[in-house]
């Protein structure tokens, strides 16, 4: 029976230690021309705006299994250089939950020549967070009670701020963001009425790192999309990386893709399994399809985790919806997605 629980606490620290964040989680829905729920240095990189939801979903058979959903809008200010966003989100994981909002200012330098139709652009963005965590204690139970339980609902709420930078030059694009980037934001959730130096174990640095680049080959019906991200928490140095490669095919409705992420933990979590040890690292395989029809795009996901400790057969789900308005026709003679 032991065994068994060992197993069962490392497949939640596996399949769960990078998705328990402060914040969106990063799955893979950026894939889906929605690289400003990552970065706010792309709200209103393009002429017009672009309005994106996305509904998550983990381990259907599993009771209180994580879900995210997300909307979000953003758009070019005009002719100006700005741009503006905004993200409502809500992220359940069995107990625990966070809700929140983001608030998106962005400054975009054009950069080159007078040809307006080629894309050269130095993007950055800041966004204010306002975000409630709760932790639900009222079905927690013990016969010895135990002052870190209080058996009510717990909320806290904090503010924090994303910055980032983007350059995009025609077909090629590369990003960085901090998320939570200031440091300060105590909060004792878990933590409540604890009387051994309870300001000792309430962890207020959530700082996270990210950084992606890409590039869109071809220039026929056909064209071909590797890129990368690489993501690292500061407080606990786990860093885990995707792989990426999508394929568009230019139809006469608009265009259809597709493509395969495959993301890696660089730390592995330790395992017992009868008389033998072993450790496992985080990786997850993600083939996504979608297609653009007129103003609309629709896209899904599925990701599978691979490994001996699975905490179940199946995998997570994720479907996004979108819109684009106020675009020009191919204002950038470039296949630049995020941008025409």
């Amino acid at each position: 029976m032991k065994y068994h629980l060992l197993l069962l606490f490392t497949v939640l620290m596996i399949g769960l230690k990078s998705n328990a964040q402060e914040g969106i989680p990063v799955y893979f829905d950026y894939l889906s021309d929605n690289y400003y729920l990552v970065f706010p240095s792309m709200a209103g990189i393009g002429d017009g705006g672009k309005i994106r939801a996305t509904a998550r979903k983990q381990w259907f058979d599993v009771d209180d299994a994580p879900s995210l959903q997300t909307i979000n809008a953003h758009f070019r200010l005009g002719d100006s250089p700005s741009g503006i966003g905004a993200i409502i989100f809500n992220d359940a994981n069995g107990y625990h939950s966070q809700t929140g909002l983001k608030l998106t200012y962005a400054h975009h330098l054009r950069m080159g020549g007078d040809d307006v139709r080629q894309l050269n652009q130095l993007s950055f963005g800041l966004s204010a967070t306002i975000l409630q965590s709760s932790l639900d204690e009222t079905e927690f139970r013990s016969v010895t009670p135990d002052p870190a339980v209080s058996g009510i609902k717990l909320s806290s709420s904090y503010t924090n701020v994303d910055i980032g930078i983007s350059y995009n030059y025609q077909e090629f694009y590369t990003h960085f963001a901090v998320t939570n980037a200031l440091t300060g934001s105590k909060r004792n959730l878990y933590y409540r009425d604890r009387q051994d130096n309870p300001e000792e174990l309430v962890i207020d640095n959530i700082r996270r790192f990210l950084v992606s680049t890409g590039y869109v080959f071809g220039r026929s019906e056909w064209q071909f999309e590797p890129s990368i991200l690489f993501q690292m928490t500061e407080f606990t140095k786990e860093k885990s990386l995707d792989i990426n490669a999508k394929v568009y095919k230019d139809v006469d409705f608009g265009r259809i893709w597709g493509g395969l992420s495959y993301r890696r933990s660089f730390d592995g979590a330790q395992f017992q399994d009868g008389a033998s040890f072993g450790e496992q690292r985080l990786q997850l395989v993600t083939p996504i399809v979608g297609a653009n029809f007129k103003n609309f795009m629709v896209s899904y996901n599925y990701s599978y985790q691979m490994g001996d400790i699975r905490f179940d057969n199946g995998g997570f789900h994720q479907i996004t919806l979108g819109y684009d308005f106020g675009q020009k026709e191919r204002k950038y003679d470039c296949y630049c997605p995020a941008a025409n």
